[in-house]
């Protein structure tokens, strides 16, 4: 374990791929707004209209401080409008000309009510991208429903794999769906933006719902259920394809981490355990045997592992070159080495706690590399900036004293 890193500060200056991109974002909490994090980063101008409450995501606070917020929202500006108004809609209509990529995540049909569909928005840029983020899509007949992440992760078939066979499904404690529709989405834009930069081609809309991304990690399982009929039992940390693999407890009480999916990695296992024999057991020999008595696999290298530490274990198996690790928590992974000298974490200067721990721009890029150019912005802190020029003096004092800008 090390010392914390030291802070960074921020690079205002800096000029990413994507500078001169602009952003409109109407989207609210994490999916939009990761996948906006990921253009600012590389440089783009991302304009987060939030209302004059400011983006649901700033009300999910830890003693008293907006730490999601401030991670995902970091490099963007912020202008703060009332989008009921006509008023603050026809802003938006404005914003979207310069626009290249518009993201927003309301209910299937309200950018309809708003007077800003697609249609709408290209009759006055042809060439902007339009990101739908949604639970369910823009159609079918789930396409009202609520579509939180979590509704995704049970309906998706990943909560019915993750667990225990004899336990309940398992949802997963972060934000697995929006954080998937948010890459997913970042690559679509992407693609979309070389269509219209490249190609000469014209704005799209990508629908980009929670459950399309997340149903499409489970590979394989609609081909494994038609050819076998069977739906895959819960496993725990237990792969069905190859074995040994699992989680492993030390004598000090903690874990380890153990994979071995070729041959001859799981012949090193057996020998390093000292059972070597097991090589030529009919019940070991060959993964597919293996992975069919895994209980008796594990029990065998977790009884080796168990009389061990954690740091006896690692040293000894890390030397025999076998592919084991730590099962770390966060209190471990900010202390660790390896985080630490690749500035996985990083610390950015913050108002209220001096510095923010948090990831740096990813992934890393040799050419064309991403910076942390400014803090997440306060709610409407660009509205001056940015709507004067558009507006005109006049507009934009008249607009503020009606509440339509905050």
């Amino acid at each position: 374990m090390s010392k914390k890193p030291a802070k960074k500060s921020f690079t205002p200056d800096a000029r990413g791929p994507l500078n001169g991109v602009r952003v409109v974002d109407l989207s609210r909490l994490v999916a939009g707004n990761i996948l906006t994090l990921q253009l600012a980063d590389f440089g783009a101008e991302v304009i987060k209209v939030e209302p004059p409450e400011g983006d649901t995501l700033r009300g999910w606070k830890v003693k008293g401080v907006d730490t999601a917020w401030k991670v995902y929202s970091r490099n963007k500006k912020s202008v703060a409008l009332d989008l009921r108004s006509d008023l603050g809609r026809a802003i938006v209509r404005e914003l979207a000309k310069t626009a290249a990529i518009l993201v927003e995540s309301f209910r299937p049909g309200v950018l309809e009510d708003m007077q800003l569909a697609p249609a709408d928005l290209h009759a006055i840029n042809p060439k902007l991208i339009v990101v739908r983020i949604s639970g369910w899509g823009q159609d079918g007949r789930y396409r009202h429903k609520p579509g939180f992440g979590t509704l995704i992760e049970g309906y998706s078939g990943f909560a019915s794999m993750n667990g225990f066979g004899d336990r309940e499904p398992v949802l997963p404690p972060m934000y697995l769906a929006d954080c998937m529709a948010a890459l997913n989405g970042y690559g679509a834009v992407m693609v979309a933006l070389r269509e219209v930069e490249m190609n000469g081609g014209q704005g799209q809309v990508i629908d980009l719902p929670l459950f399309d991304p997340l149903y499409s990690m489970l590979g394989p399982q609609a081909a494994n259920y038609r050819l076998t009929g069977e739906v895959k039992v819960r496993t725990g940390s237990r792969s069905t394809n190859a074995a040994p693999r699992n989680v492993y407890q030390t004598k000090d009480g903690s874990w380890v981490c153990l994979s071995a999916s070729t041959q001859g990695m799981a012949e090193r296992v057996l020998v390093k355990i000292g059972r070597p024999e097991l090589a030529r057991d009919p019940r070991f020999a060959t993964n597919i045997e293996r992975v069919r008595n895994g209980l008796e696999l594990d029990r065998l290298i977790g009884e080796f592992i168990g009389a061990r530490t954690l740091a006896e274990n690692l040293a000894y198996f890390d030397e025999a070159g076998v592919t084991i690790g730590p099962v770390y928590d966060i209190s471990q992974i900010v202390q660790d080495d390896y985080v630490l000298e690749r500035e996985a974490l990083i610390e950015i200067p913050d108002e209220q706690m001096g510095a923010l721990p948090t990831h740096p721009v990813v992934p890393r890029m040799s050419g064309t590399p991403g910076a942390i150019k400014s803090p997440a912005p306060k709610i409407g802190e660009h509205n001056k900036a940015l709507l004067k020029p558009l507006l005109g003096e006049a507009e934009y004092a008249r607009l503020k004293q009606a509440g339509v800008i905050k």
